[in-house]
């Protein structure tokens, strides 16, 4: 017999044949039916091509140091629909997932029309836990775009954008200063806004929808700045504090653009009366864990897992494996790449940039079980120009296990292209499963 959060589960995946469907009316509705639980608790609001995710995770932790109950709402989940809701970094339970679930199903059948999207209903649930969990404040990271995206209900504390990038252009532009158009849609009336590594384009249309909202807008390399080559030793210049000598686990030198702005969207909000000490600052980036990107998850050999899914996400990765070189020990010389991606991202652009890498000579491509995932021999016609030998794969979980079987214990396995391949690949090495709700 099915447990109720099977039974939700099951429901919630249903939702996602509706697809996505832009605008807030459904999202109001339902808030609404639950006592508009979004306006009991500050929100920090965070979009972004790239980088969102990881800005959400130290702001996070930053305030949870400071000893605030702290909401997380994120997408997508690496292993367990749980990981997208949590509390001081505790995921929602099974339980109350299905106690909300029966909630926001109740009210979209008395008051929509239609069904809700997934994304909805998750950001309805995701709004009524924090509620009722006695969530202080709570960080919200956008699903798509911003403007009619369904978190963008609440009225922030703090806007953040964190890079602005070509994906998701089927929803949000085929260029980047129409896609910061989308992503602009977040700002609010007099709501101070961050934004991180923008070009000048889409920054002035940031910036212009920022006057037009009399929101002061604060910029990356601007009114602010990190100083530092690594995430293990960085200093913020920020607008009104500076902070030397602070430390992050999060690999690679675009976390310290994120880092940047996590820590200028606190300094907008302490402005506003928001209490966060420093020490508070310096814990919560150095304590600070967000997997699936450059998470280490194994050794001997090195097995590096990544999400990057589209151009500008690849190209951080490869200044991650540049930064390396020289660093990595005289015997080591294979770099096995392990690709899945998504049908409608920009494959090519992506794999150019991974056939890249130095070291990089060998591409087992791979899909994840998903019905968006591209096959491995439309990858390979893909990569067939880029020089490296291609095997192809059906399953992620044969692809790394193909990669162990290859690699010398110095050498190094990076599992990338999509959050999805990275889940099952997470799942396979740490001999668990992943949900059947993906995406």
């Amino acid at each position: 017999m099915a447990t109720e959060f099977e039974s939700s589960l099951r429901y919630l995946y249903g939702l996602q044949s509706h697809g996505i469907k832009p605008g807030l009316s459904r999202t109001s509705t339902l808030l609404g039916g639950l006592g508009d639980p979004h306006r009991s608790f500050g929100v920090w609001h965070i979009a972004g091509t790239n980088g969102k995710g990881s800005t959400a995770a130290m702001l996070a932790a930053m305030l949870a140091r400071q000893g605030y109950r702290v909401g997380l709402y994120t997408s997508p989940h690496l292993l367990d629909f749980t990981e997208r809701i949590q509390v001081n970094g505790i995921p929602i339970s099974h339980d109350r997932v299905g106690d909300l679930t029966e909630m926001v199903r109740a009210v979209a059948e008395s008051r929509l029309n239609e069904p809700p999207t997934f994304f909805e209903a998750t950001t309805a649930m995701a709004f009524a836990h924090f509620a009722e969990d006695g969530v202080q404040y709570a960080v919200i990271e956008v699903g798509l775009g911003g403007r009619f995206d369904a978190t963008n209900v609440v009225m922030p504390l703090v806007s953040v954008i964190t890079t602005i990038g070509l994906d998701h252009q089927e929803y949000l532009g085929t260029t980047p200063e129409e896609i910061a158009g989308e992503k602009a849609g977040i700002i609010k009336q007099g709501v101070p806004v961050i934004t991180g590594r923008v070009d000048e384009g889409p920054l002035s249309v940031i910036q212009q929808a920022a006057g037009a909202c009399q929101s002061r807008c604060f910029s990356l390399n601007r009114e602010f700045d990190i100083l530092g080559d690594s995430p293990a030793r960085f200093s913020y210049r920020g607008v009104f504090r500076n902070y030397e000598d602070l430390t992050c686990p999060l690999a690679g030198r675009h976390q310290l653009d994120n880092a940047a702005c996590a820590v200028a969207a606190l300094e907008m909000a302490q402005e506003r009366g928001v209490v966060v000490e420093e020490g508070a600052i310096r814990d919560g980036l150095r304590m600070v864990r967000w997997p699936g990107r450059l998470e280490v998850a194994g050794q001997h050999p090195e097995v590096l897992l990544d999400g990057a899914h589209n151009p500008q996400a690849a190209h951080a990765l490869v200044q991650y494996f540049i930064g390396r070189t020289g660093q990595r020990p005289a015997s080591q010389r294979c770099l096995i790449l392990v690709v899945g991606m998504m049908r409608d991202k920009d494959r090519q652009g992506v794999l150019s940039q991974l056939a890249a890498i130095p070291g990089a000579n060998r591409l087992i491509l791979t899909k994840a079980a998903h019905p968006r995932a591209a096959e491995p021999e439309e990858l390979a016609r893909d990569a067939e120009s880029f020089g490296l030998p291609i095997e192809l794969a059906p399953t992620v979980r044969e692809a790394v296990a193909r990669a162990r079987a290859l690699a010398a214990p110095d050498d190094t396995i990076c599992v990338t292209g999509s959050l999805l391949v990275v889940g099952e690949a997470k799942a396979f090495l740490e001999h668990t499963t992943v949900s059947d709700l993906r995406g």
